[in-house]
C-alpha cells in the first residue's frame, strides 16, 4: 500500500506513536556528577529515535548545588524535568517520579552510570517489545561483567541475594539491587502503591511483590563498574534490607492485581 501523505506528516505520526520512556535519576548531593550524567544520556538516547526519551531528575533532600544544577538543566533541555522532595530516601524519590508519570516504560539508573548504557535498549525493549512487566540489570548472571568491585561489596551483594532465595525459594531473579531497572505502566499503577519501603529496599520489595503475582521479570546482563565515590553505607543498608526481607517473610506480602 502506497503512503501518499506528506513525509513530514508521516514522521510526526511515527513520533507520536513512539514508546515513551521516562529515565529517572535519583540524586542526593550529586552536584559533581549530575550534569555529565545527563549529557551522556541525551547523547546516547539520540541514537535511538524510535523512542520518546524523557529524563527526570528526582532530587530527594539535596543540600548542595544539585537543585540549582537540575533547574538549569531543565531550562536547557525540553525533555528534562525535575521532581523535588525535602525528605531523603531513594525509594521515596522513585515512587514520586514513577507514580506521577504517564510514560509507557519507567526506568531508573544511578547517577554515577556504573551500568554501561549499552544495556539500556535491551532493558526498554524487554518491556516495550517483549511484553515483560519488569526488566532489571543483573551483575550476577551469565554474560555480565563487573569491574573494580571491592571484595566487601561483592560478598555483601552475593550474600544478600542468597538470603532472598532462602527466604523466598520460588524467586527466579538473581540480582535484586543493581541500580538499573525498568517497569511498565501497569506495574507502576498496580504494584508501586503497595511498596512500603522508601529507601534502598524498594527494589527488592517491588520484585518480590511482582513475582508473587506472576508478573513477568526479565534479567539483562550488564557491564558494571564500581564507583569509588559511592554514597551507599553498605553495612547499614544491608541491615535495613534484611529487616525488609523479614517483614515480607513473616508479616506477609500484599497481593497485587492479577496480570490478566
Amino acid at each position: 500500500m502506497t503512503d501518499f501523505r506528506n513525509p513530514d506528516e508521516a514522521l510526526r505520526e511515527r513520533d507520536s506513536m513512539a514508546t515513551t520512556v521516562d529515565i529517572v535519576i535519583p540524586v542526593l548531593n550529586e552536584e559533581v556528577a549530575l550534569a555529565g550524567c545527563v549529557e551522556k544520556l541525551f547523547t546516547f538516547t539520540a541514537n535511538y529515535p524510535g523512542r520518546d526519551w524523557r529524563i527526570i531528575i528526582a532530587d530527594n533532600g539535596s543540600t548542595d548545588k544539585t537543585t540549582e544544577i537540575a533547574a538549569k538543566l531543565a531550562e536547557e533541555h525540553a525533555k528534562l524535568s525535575v521532581t523535588r522532595l525535602d525528605q531523603r530516601g531513594r525509594g521515596r524519590a522513585l515512587k514520586k517520579a514513577w507514580g506521577s508519570g504517564d510514560a509507557d516504560v519507567r526506568l531508573y539508573m544511578d547517577v554515577d552510570l556504573s551500568t554501561d548504557l549499552k544495556a539500556l535498549p535491551a532493558l526498554v525493549g524487554a518491556i516495550a517489545e517483549d511484553g515483560y512487566d519488569i526488566a532489571i540489570g543483573s551483575r550476577l548472571m551469565k554474560g555480565s561483567e563487573v569491574v573494580d568491585r571491592t571484595l566487601k561489596r561483592e560478598i555483601t551483594s552475593r550474600g544478600y541475594n542468597i538470603l532472598i532465595h532462602l527466604f523466598f525459594p520460588l524467586t527466579k531473579f538473581k540480582d535484586a539491587q543493581c541500580g538499573f531497572k525498568a517497569i511498565s505502566r501497569r506495574t507502576a499503577e498496580n504494584i508501586l502503591p503497595l511498596v512500603v519501603d522508601n529507601a534502598w529496599f524498594l527494589d527488592t520489595e517491588l520484585l518480590l511483590l511482582a513475582g508473587k503475582a506472576g508478573y513477568g521479570i526479565k534479567e539483562v546482563p550488564v557491564h558494571w563498574e564500581d564507583d569509588p565515590d559511592t554514597r551507599v553505607k553498605i553495612i547499614s543498608t544491608a541491615w535495613e534490607d534484611v529487616k525488609g526481607l523479614l517483614r515480607l517473610r513473616f508479616k506477609g506480602r500484599p497481593v497485587p492485581p492479577s496480570t490478566t
